[in-house]
């Protein structure tokens, strides 16, 4: 059965959930949501890994501070939590923001990360250079969400209404996800500093974790471990030319779409991820 244990972990409570036994497997959630969304892959998974689900720095029931949240940061808080477990490596996966994490603990310690599995995104970078007038409609959020202050200010007056939007228009039917998921949500952003904290996680996009990916590129440094990434067929994400943009980031890339999918994957088709999942880690 999955235990819930915490971790002082870069001087923070590192709240995260622990099943099974075997290879490691750290699974990184995205924004708006918490370690909860692998609820239906975690039991699975459990079976041939030690699977361990953190809530990001900023997320869930892990502290929320108020610097850190470049994702070089963030990626050296997840693998000192593997470090803390006694995994010299694993295998990763990361969704929406957490796919960004894991994006970073892939180029910042290749020799920890066995495999690396990314759901529902592009590079940070790319999301810059392709910045047009349709990606600005798309990714709108983005930019309101890194502005100072305002974002807290008006979601704050209704959480589940902000939250809901997004749960409503990123599911493929509109209603994706289950009612008492989205309570979970509405209950972790509601707490003292959650908003402030998701927020700064994008905040973080520009200037800082621009400044670390363009680095990497002009280095040419790619991602050296096999890389899987899915994406939602009815996603943002897959309004662009996925595999294309990936194969640039990574040496040995696996990708597929999801069919009749939005943005949700581990909650909306979590049979089809976990398809995908067992046949990317059984190949290590």
């Amino acid at each position: 059965m999955p235990t819930e244990e915490v971790a002082l972990i870069n001087g923070l409570r590192v709240h995260y959930t622990r099943a099974g036994s075997g290879p490691g497997l750290v699974l990184l959630h995205g924004w708006p949501q918490t370690s909860h969304c692998w609820r239906k892959l975690i039991p699975e998974l459990a079976r041939t890994h030690t699977v361990i689900a953190p809530d990001l720095r900023g997320y869930g029931r892990t502290d929320k501070p108020r610097t850190g949240y470049d994702k070089r940061t963030m990626a050296s808080d997840v693998a000192a939590l593997a470090e803390s477990l006694g995994f010299e490596s694993v295998s990763v996966v990361g969704h929406d923001r957490g796919a960004r994490v894991a994006h970073r603990w892939g180029l910042d310690r290749p020799a920890q990360v066995d495999r690396l599995a990314l759901l529902d995104v592009v590079p940070t970078r790319e999301m810059w250079k392709r910045l047009n007038t349709e990606a600005g409609m798309a990714y709108w959020h983005w930019l309101f969400h890194m502005q100072p202050d305002l974002p807290e200010r008006l979601a704050g007056t209704d959480v589940a209404g902000y939250l809901g939007y997004f749960f409503e228009r990123w599911t493929v039917n509109r209603h994706g996800l289950e009612a008492a998921a989205i309570d979970e949500y509405v209950r972790a952003f509601s707490a003292p500093g959650a908003l402030r904290a998701g927020f700064d996680d994008y905040r973080a996009s520009f200037p800082h974790d621009s400044e670390h990916d363009d680095v990497d590129a002009a280095a040419g440094r790619k991602l050296t471990m096999p890389v899987l990434a899915l994406w939602g067929s009815a996603g943002l994400p897959a309004r662009l030319p996925m595999r294309e943009i990936w194969l640039d980031y990574a040496e040995d890339l696996t990708s597929a779409e999801i069919p009749e999918c939005g943005h949700f994957l581990p909650e909306e088709r979590p049979e089809a991820v976990l398809t995908h999942l067992r046949e990317f880690l059984k190949a290590a």
